[in-house]
């Protein structure tokens, strides 16, 4: 693997955890419901992220209007255990 190809990994995984800093999401907690609540409970403590785009159907239908939450849910990631989004609806810091 290549310094710019490692290089590249570790910034995916920086913003998988801190997001964007300058671009922050706030977080309506009517967006807490039930499933998106067990969606992101099962992802953290199995450390699967394979459902993050279902995530963020489950976020939408509960009201979420984020672009940079879907945006993130839907892409390639990687998603990792400290994933800003699962983070918040976690209420974890």
């Amino acid at each position: 693997m290549g310094r710019a190809s490692k290089s590249a990994e570790q910034v995916a995984l920086v913003r998988d955890i801190f997001g964007n800093p300058f671009r922050p999401v706030a977080f309506s907690p009517s967006w807490l419901t039930d499933t998106v609540l067990t969606l992101a409970s099962q992802m953290y403590e199995s450390r699967e992220f394979g459902a993050m785009p279902i995530l963020a159907d489950a976020l939408q239908d509960a009201g979420c209007d984020s672009a940079e939450v879907f945006d993130h849910c839907r892409g390639d990631g990687p998603h990792v255990r400290g994933c800003w989004v699962v983070d918040l609806v976690l209420g974890k810091e």
